[in-house]
């Protein structure tokens, strides 16, 4: 998860995590953070295949900003 300059935050999933960050950073990665420029990354949590970081990348959009944070602060694998 990712914390935009605006305070939103946005969550997605990548095999590379680092390189993902860098296409959102210059303005490459989603359309999203194009608009949303990013300030910092918030969290990276691995994931054994696609298909479950998928789901839980789904359920994790549907949280308020607010409840992401909460689950930021309850996780043992902030960055």
């Amino acid at each position: 998860m990712i914390e935009c300059k605006d305070g939103s935050i946005y969550t997605g999933i990548a095999v590379d995590v680092a390189a993902r960050y860098l296409a959102h950073v210059s303005g490459v990665g989603a359309r999203y953070t194009r608009s949303h420029p990013p300030q910092k990354l918030l969290i990276v949590i691995e994931y054994p295949n696609r298909s479950s970081a998928s789901k839980v990348e789904y359920a994790i959009k549907q949280l308020t900003a607010s409840e992401k944070r909460l689950y930021i602060a309850k996780s043992p694998t902030s960055v």
